[in-house]
């Protein structure tokens, strides 16, 4: 449980560090919102390219450029529906694209990496002239079993950034 709140924690402080810093750029520069939401997923693409290469201690750095571009996309995206649509029906569209956050890790992560993981671990059984058994847990090693998956989410947000 103390874990848990510490990453917690740490992940609410990267989060207010990204939106103090973002508004910096935003107010004293007149940075648009949009532009700078282009520049945050693609940031976030090399994050997730970065996790796809065999390159020791990769991790580390992935997950800070990932984690402060996740912190970085809830404030830009407050910004960009206020100024877009204005502030009618401002609480029902960050509603409704906030809905879009757990629908997409359900899609990406659930259904998407957990298939191309077995598809991976099947190989590698076949590999070693192995045959699965009925009930047998699935084992992948290496950098390939999720390579497929973080390369499908960097074109998503390649993708996102492109739109």
């Amino acid at each position: 449980m103390l874990i848990l709140f510490i990453v917690i924690t740490c992940g609410a402080g990267g989060t207010l560090t990204a939106v103090d810093k973002l508004e910096v750029l935003l107010k004293k520069y007149k940075f648009p919102c949009p532009l700078l939401l282009t520049l945050v997923l693609l940031l976030s693409c090399v994050g997730h390219l970065l996790i796809t290469f065999g390159i020791p201690n990769r991790l580390y750095f992935a997950s800070v450029i990932i984690g402060f571009c996740s912190g970085a996309q809830w404030p830009l995206f407050f910004a960009i529906v206020s100024e877009i649509f204005g502030l009618k029906y401002c609480s029902t569209l960050i509603n409704v694209g906030g809905a879009a956050s757990p629908i997409g890790a359900y899609l990406l992560n659930f259904k998407m990496a957990d298939n191309l993981y077995d598809a991976e671990a099947l190989k590698q059984l076949e590999a070693l002239g192995r045959v699965r058994k009925a009930g047998e847990d699935l084992t992948c090693e290496g950098v390939n079993c999720y390579k497929l998956a973080f390369i499908i989410m960097a074109a998503v947000a390649l993708f996102g950034s492109l739109v």
